[in-house]
């Protein structure tokens, strides 16, 4: 992704209502996650054991982050002996700067990347740039975005809301291109026409990482379009950005994982480039290899009970395409580049709860609980939302709502007092009541009746009638 950074500008509601009003986003939203998600459905249910298979995942993932700083160790321990260079990053400016550094020693101007989510969670486009140095990126949907000078929207798909005349407008204007139709083949052809020229000349790359083994010190990168084959092989130099949950011990564990990915992210089968690398090979590929662990909040995360399961996530981004918030408002509402319901965990978790926008964030959800049912590794999002919101509450000043649900709290905590509310209820509400149904509650209870109305109060208790049957 071209832009980004973690750290949401205004809250969710107030940038909901913006893209909300965004009726073109919301039918290309609508008609990418719709295919994507029946597509998912059709070749999840192909295999027998996919349950088993998800519940293999989660385990893997539980083990590795009890176990984390173990596997990190090994790891490095392996890239070194495959002759690349490992450095620890505990937040993103120190990334920011150690990609710099490297980069500048080697005098480049340009850079190109690929896969590399975690380089926009550390903003590292900006960051070169003021080291006067420019960052292509080469993933399609990537460039398209980074060219129209706008935010990704999607973990998988970052342009997901701009159709194809848009870019075929986009590609018109900044890359020179002569295209009649807004046909995805020349558009594709455009494109790959301006990155040949990129892959061929410059001599610094920057990747993300999908997964990385630990016992071989291989590092791999999964992708759709080859780009990210070129990114990792043509270059002199590769620098790639890794945040540390994505260590996995053994070849075996990566297999199942790049069984579950694929399915989870693009409904496909197995992965059409699936690139490994392990150190430098003399007069094969880069000849000097970096490795960047980001921890950059990762760590506190880890240390909290239930926000740790978070750092399962393989950024497949099945919780997007089946949430009907997401669906609605679309990727740029959640102000990070994690949107989604997994963004709505992870983000407010890496900035520590202390950000009053991220803080927003656990309410963008239902909690109907798709995500959940979707996530190949079984991340329980909805617990971890009314966990993020419990903790949030805590920390707010009593408000007036907070004092209403306190009492509401202490009269249904014991029957004789429940018993009693609905009485005086019963009897309180009789102006209010009109052909059974109440339609307007005065003061601040209003707004439960804006949008609906209450069912009257019955004449009669549950608790009643059954007591009163038992007398007959």
């Amino acid at each position: 992704m071209s832009a980004g950074g973690i750290k949401p500008k205004t809250t969710f509601q107030q940038a909901a209502k913006v893209t909300l009003a965004n009726s073109q986003m919301r039918r290309n939203l609508r008609h990418a996650t719709t295919t994507i998600r029946d597509k998912r459905l059709r070749t999840v249910a192909e295999l027998p054991d996919w349950e088993a298979l998800r519940d293999e995942g989660a385990r893997i993932k539980d083990h590795v982050l009890a176990n984390l700083g173990e596997y990190l160790l090994d790891l490095e321990a392996s890239v070194k002996r495959r002759g690349g260079h490992v450095h620890w990053a505990r937040d993103a400016e120190e990334a920011r700067e150690i990609v710099a550094k490297i980069a500048a020693s080697h005098g480049a101007r340009e850079v190109i990347k690929v896969k590399s989510i975690s380089t926009d969670e550390i903003e590292l486009n900006a960051a070169l740039e003021r080291h006067g140095i420019r960052a292509i990126e080469t993933d399609l949907a990537e460039l398209i975005v980074q060219l129209a000078d706008d935010r990704p929207s999607h973990i998988l798909v970052p342009a997901i809301h701009k159709g194809r005349a848009e870019i075929r407008d986009l590609f018109r204007a900044k890359l020179g291109a002569e295209l009649l139709t807004d046909d995805p083949k020349h558009l594709a052809e455009a494109a790959r026409v301006y990155l040949r020229e990129k892959f061929l000349t410059t001599k610094v790359a920057v990747s993300g990482a999908n997964f990385a083994v630990a016992e071989s010190g291989t590092v791999c990168v999964v992708e759709s379009e080859g780009n990210g084959r070129m990114c990792v092989t043509l270059p002199d130099v590769l620098i790639s950005v890794m945040g540390i949950e994505k260590v996995l011990p053994t070849w075996q564990d990566a297999a199942v994982f790049l069984r579950l990915l694929p399915r989870s992210s693009t409904a496909e089968r197995m992965n059409p480039y699936t690139s490994f690398w392990s150190g430098v090979t003399e007069g094969d590929g880069p000849q000097e290899f970096h490795l960047v662990l980001l921890d950059n909040g990762r760590t506190d995360v880890l240390a909290d009970d239930v926000g740790r399961q978070t750092l399962r996530c393989i950024r497949c981004s099945a919780c997007l395409n089946v949430c009907p918030v997401y669906e609605r408002t679309g990727g740029h509402a959640y102000g990070s580049v994690y949107p989604g319901p997994i963004g709505a965990i992870l983000t407010p978790q890496l900035l520590h709860l202390e950000d009053k926008n991220a803080n927003t964030l656990p309410w963008a959800s239902s909690l109907c609980g798709a995500c959940y049912d979707a996530c190949p590794v079984k991340i329980n999002i909805p617990e971890v939302l009314l966990y993020l919101r419990g903790k949030i509450n805590e920390a707010k000043p009593l408000s007036a709502e907070a004092v209403a649900f306190k009492t509401v709290a202490w009269v249904m905590a014991e029957p004789h007092r429940f018993e009693g509310a609905l009485k005086l209820a019963r009897t309180g509400q009789g102006p209010l009541v009109k052909d059974g149904a109440i339609h307007a509650l005065p003061g601040l209870l209003s707004g439960w009746t804006d949008a609906r109305d209450l069912p009257a109060f019955p004449k009669q208790s549950f608790r009643e009638w059954w007591r009163a049957s038992r007398e007959r």
